[in-house]
């Protein structure tokens, strides 16, 4: 394991997931395990994560889901060594690569990545407007957290082309960034399915997650928003089970 920082041990989806992560700069939260809960998968499907940090979506999906093949891909070294510590300790069979998103194809084929080849890619970008958010001093967590003009492009470009067609893409954004969420699908993927994420009831969306498949022409469509937490402030009982791992997200379409 790691030792170059500190770290503290922390449970997820109600303790069955217990994950190393650096006590200071990015740490995992709420969004890593929405985006699990976001993205289907089926034993023998070869998953592919993108920044992945210390594996927890990834890794919470190869709890819920046995037999995946999973490769998680994270920029930074440390963090690449704590997705390999933690999936050997929660005994879930993955592969870790230090890799940019960004990065050409031929650095992706040298990863073992070649076009066409992940049933489905599941990736939390870095969101957050430079122009409101003011970065942190931390190196890491300033990359994982602010996104640049062209980040979500070019995440986005990334899993196109290393999805088979009919493939599937799962990825949290900002709500009030839909529309440029649904401009960068527009080239080469269909079926969209939105789930709005709120933090109460009658309060806007704070994050949306967003399935998308590969080559598909199917329509857009609506489904039901996830309510973090009541009017009293408690998690709401749906919210509860999808955080621990005991509901998938999303649920029905909306009717008209």
């Amino acid at each position: 394991m790691p030792e170059a920082v500190a770290t503290t041990e922390d449970g997820f989806l109600g303790g069955r997931l217990r994950l190393r992560q650096p006590v200071a700069g990015h740490r995992a939260g709420h969004d890593a395990i929405l985006l699990a809960a976001a993205t289907p998968a089926r034993a023998g499907d070869r998953v592919v994560e993108f920044g992945a940090g210390v594996g927890t979506a990834g890794l919470a999906l190869g709890r819920r889901v046995a037999g995946l093949d999973l490769v998680m891909a994270e920029l930074a070294p440390g963090l690449a060594g704590l997705a390999e510590h933690n999936a050997s300790a929660n005994g879930i069979a993955a592969r870790v690569i230090v890799l940019d998103v960004a990065a050409g194809a031929a650095a992706y084929a040298a990863a073992g990545l070649a076009p066409d080849s992940a049933d489905v890619v599941l990736m939390n970008p870095p969101f957050n407007d430079p122009a409101r958010h003011r970065g942190s001093p931390d190196t890491v967590r300033r990359i994982a957290h602010v996104a640049s003009p062209t980040t979500l492009d070019c995440w986005v470009h990334a899993a196109r082309r290393v999805l088979r067609s009919g493939g599937t893409l799962s990825l949290i954004w900002r709500a009030d960034g839909l529309a440029d969420v649904l401009e960068a699908l527009r080239r080469g993927f269909g079926d969209i399915r939105i789930i709005a994420v709120h933090g109460r009831a009658r309060e806007p969306a704070i994050r949306i997650l967003v399935q998308a498949v590969k080559g598909s022409r199917a329509p857009l469509q609506i489904c039901e928003p996830l309510i973090l937490n009541g009017d009293d402030g408690k998690p709401t009982s749906r919210a509860q089970a999808v955080m621990g791992g005991e509901q998938i997200l999303p649920g029905p379409p909306v009717s008209a």
